[in-house]
């Protein structure tokens, strides 16, 4: 993914379907954030369709999208988690996650129609998706005396800075976030105030 200080994600969970030779593929699509909730959204899919026969997924984390996974539950390699993986990525997703549940149908459907209908169910819940533009703030700590104040708000002002946890005494403290592809610029103004001391908290 191109390096920037957006990405596209998904905004809810949705769900679609496919049937093929009697099998019926339920796909779900989620937007996600840590490994950890991964594994509990999987988790609870198993039991609510504990009656299927496989429950492959795939997965894309991080802002840059540089965090992945694919699993085949037991299907033929490469038949359940890269064709779910690869609908992901053609449209250009990280924080997503898709499960896809597959009812046997009594016909075996070959490497070729696995693929495809994972595909396809991949497909059919990303077609009821909204997709959004999150764009990946940094949040600091600012420091600073109140002889400052004037300075900081100037260029909280200018630079269109969103301010949080403000707590004015003798020593100055404001939480700041903004976009990242600004920090350069701002921190820059930032430490050419005296007395300021700025401190990174995180970013996402």
């Amino acid at each position: 993914m191109a390096a920037t200080d957006s990405y596209k994600t998904i905004k809810s969970v949705s769900e679609g379907i496919y049937k093929e030779k009697g099998s019926k593929f339920i796909a779900f699509a989620y937007p996600v954030f840590q490994k950890e909730e991964i594994k509990a959204i999987i988790e609870k899919t198993r039991k609510a369709h504990h009656n299927a026969k496989h429950h492959c997924f795939a997965y894309i984390l991080g802002s840059k999208g540089d965090t992945w996974r694919v699993n085949d539950d037991g299907e033929p390699s490469g038949t359940g988690g890269r064709p779910i993986l690869g609908q992901i990525r053609s449209l250009n997703l990280t924080n997503t996650l898709i499960v896809v549940s597959r009812y046997f149908g009594g016909t075996l459907l070959g490497v070729s129609g696995l693929s495809n209908a994972y595909k396809s169910a991949a497909m059919s819940a990303l077609d009821n998706v909204e997709i959004t533009d999150h764009i990946i703030q940094e949040f600091y700590e600012i420091e600073f005396p109140y002889s400052a104040m004037n300075d900081v708000m100037m260029v909280i002002k200018e630079e269109n800075i969103t301010q949080s946890k403000q707590s004015f005494d003798l020593e100055c403290r404001i939480m700041l976030n903004f976009r990242s592809s600004a920090k350069e610029s701002i921190l820059g103004r930032l430490s050419r105030i005296t007395g300021l001391n700025y401190r990174f908290i995180s970013s996402g």
